[in-house]
C-alpha cells in the first residue's frame, strides 16, 4: 500500500469512530441530585409515647445547662427534673441510653446531610439557580455561588454544602443584583471548600460542597 493511501485510510477509520469525549450533552440537574439519598436508620423512640419524648427532651435539655453550670437552673427546675427522671424509669424508659443514641443519630445525620453525590464528580452538567456574587471584573460577576433559593446565607441559616455550588466562569457575566436566577452549564466536581461572602453590614465564610468552571451562565429560563 502507497503511504498516501495508507494516510487516508487511517483518516477513514478516525472518522468513523464514534465522538464520546467532546459530544456528551450536559445532564439536567435538579437541587436534591447533589444530595445522596438519606440512610434508613432503626428509630428507638418509636416506642415512646409524644409524653414520654417531650420527658426525655426535657431531661436531656437539664442534663446541658447541669454541665455548663447554668444559673438559670434552679430548685424549680431540679425538682421537675427528678419528678421526670423517675417517670421515666418507672415506664422503664432506658433514659440514658436513648440520650446516647439520639446523639448518634443526630451525628450520623448531620454527615448524610452535608456528604455530596460523588457519583456527579467530573459531569458535564446544568443546574439552574440564584447568584450571589464573590468576584467581578468590572461590572461582569466572575466567582458567585450559585444557591437553591433566595435569601439563602443572607436572609436566612446557610443551606447545607451539599446545596451550594462555587462557580468561576472567565467570561463573566451581568447580574442585576443579588440572587439572580441564571441556568449554569460546566463540569461539576465535588470539592469541599469555603468562601468569604461579604455583606453591607458584615460577612461570612459559606461552606461549599462542589465546584463548577462554568462554561456558559445564562438568564434563567423554563
Amino acid at each position: 500500500m502507497r503511504p498516501f493511501s495508507a494516510c487516508i485510510t487511517i483518516i477513514s477509520l478516525l472518522l468513523a469512530l464514534p465522538c464520546t469525549a467532546a459530544a456528551q450533552p450536559a445532564r439536567e440537574l435538579r437541587w436534591q441530585d447533589l444530595a445522596p439519598p438519606m440512610s434508613r436508620f432503626d428509630d428507638p423512640f418509636v416506642a415512646l409515647s409524644p409524653e414520654q419524648k417531650i420527658d426525655l427532651a426535657m431531661v436531656s435539655v437539664v442534663r446541658q445547662l447541669q454541665a455548663r453550670n447554668d444559673p438559670a437552673l434552679g430548685p424549680e427546675q431540679m425538682k421537675s427534673y427528678n419528678e421526670t427522671l423517675a417517670r421515666l424509669k418507672k415506664a422503664k424508659v432506658d433514659v440514658d441510653g436513648l440520650l446516647a443514641k439520639r446523639a448518634e443519630l443526630m451525628e450520623k445525620r448531620l454527615r448524610e446531610a452535608e456528604a455530596v453525590n460523588e457519583k456527579l464528580n467530573g459531569q458535564q452538567v446544568r443546574i439552574p439557580g440564584y447568584l450571589l456574587p464573590l468576584e467581578m471584573d468590572g461590572k461582569k460577576v466572575t466567582e458567585f455561588l450559585l444557591v437553591p433559593y433566595v435569601g439563602a446565607c443572607i436572609h436566612s441559616p446557610a443551606p447545607p454544602p451539599n446545596q451550594i455550588v462555587h462557580v468561576k466562569h472567565a467570561k463573566g457575566v451581568e447580574a442585576q443584583g443579588l440572587f439572580t436566577p441564571v441556568w449554569v452549564q460546566g463540569v461539576l466536581r465535588t470539592v469541599r471548600g469555603e468562601r468569604k461572602l461579604n455583606f453591607v453590614d458584615g460577612a461570612a465564610n459559606i461552606p461549599t460542597g462542589y465546584a463548577l468552571d462554568a462554561r456558559t451562565v445564562e438568564p434563567y429560563r423554563e
